[in-house]
C-alpha cells in the first residue's frame, strides 16, 4: 500500500455504508490491511459465553475496521480527498477540496 492519507486522531465522515454521514475520530489504522478503525461506526455485535476472563459473558459492541476508501477527511462537516504538497520543504497534507492544509 501506498503512504496513507488518514491518519490515527484525524476526524473524518463515512462515505458509504450501514455508517453513511457518520463523523468520527481514527482510533486505529491499519495500513497493510488498507483498514481504519471509526469511532462510533461500523459497530458490530458479538455474543460472548462465560469465561476465565469474563465470567459473566454478554453481548459486546465494537468498532470493526473498514476500508479506507470508505471515508473522507471531515472540512466544514463534509468529506474531502487528500493529496500531498511540498510547502517550505515539508510534506504536508492538503484538503483537496478547500484547499486547506491539514497537517498543523
Amino acid at each position: 500500500m501506498a503512504a496513507s492519507k488518514i491518519k490515527k486522531g484525524d476526524t473524518v465522515v463515512v462515505r458509504s455504508g450501514k455508517s453513511k454521514g457518520h463523523v468520527g475520530t481514527v482510533t486505529q489504522v491499519l495500513p497493510k490491511d488498507g483498514k481504519i478503525v471509526v469511532a462510533g461506526a461500523n459497530v458490530i455485535t458479538r455474543h460472548r459465553k462465560p469465561s476465565q476472563e469474563n465470567p459473566q459473558g454478554g453481548i459486546e459492541r465494537r468498532e470493526a475496521p473498514m476500508a479506507i476508501s470508505k471515508v473522507g477527511i471531515a472540512v466544514d462537516g463534509k468529506p474531502s480527498r487528500v493529496r500531498f504538497e511540498t510547502q517550505d520543504g515539508k510534506k504536508v497534507r492538503v484538503a483537496v477540496k478547500s484547499g486547506e492544509k491539514i497537517d498543523g
